[in-house]
This record gives structure tokens, sequence and C-alpha cells, in this order.
């Protein structure tokens, strides 16, 4: 059964890397979001369409992360399960 313990622990690995790569993403992605608030308020050439499109465009872009973050751990738990008996 060492296979399994084999695949287990690359599929940890995968995770743990996806996790990292994941928050990395996430830290870039709260700082453009702060640099294009921080335009967008002194913008004042834009017009207001044109800001509530972009502040629309930056929440479904971080509601697309969120939603990948989740369906990315489902299917891991998913996976874990399927080699929680073969531990020895």
């Amino acid at each position: 059964m060492e296979q399994f313990q084999i695949i287990k622990q690359m599929t940890q690995f995968n995770k743990n890397a996806f996790d990292n790569s994941y928050n990395t993403m996430t830290l870039f992605r709260e700082q453009n979001e702060k640099m294009a608030n921080s335009l967008l308020d002194q913008a004042t050439w834009m017009p207001e369409e044109g800001k509530k499109a972009l502040i629309e465009w930056m929440k479904s872009y971080k509601k697309g992360c969120e939603d990948l973050k989740k369906i990315v751990d489902q299917n891991y738990q998913n996976l874990e399960k399927c080699f929680t008996g073969f531990s020895k």
C-alpha cells in the first residue's frame, strides 16, 4: 500500500503548491485593487459609468478567484476521501 501513501503525499504537495500560489495571487489582486481604487478616486476625467464598470469588474474577478479556490479545495477533499482507507 506504499503506492497510495506516495500518491497521497504528492497530492498534499500539489495542494500546498496551489494554496501558496493562490495566496500570492490574492496579495497581487488586493494590491492592484488598492491602486485601481486610488486611481479611480483621482481620475476626475473618467465618467461615473466607467468607474462603476471597473469596480464591478474587480468585484467579479475577486468572486471568480474565490469560487476557484472553493472548487479546488472541494476537489482536494474529495481526493483525500479516496485515500483514507489506504493509510496503512
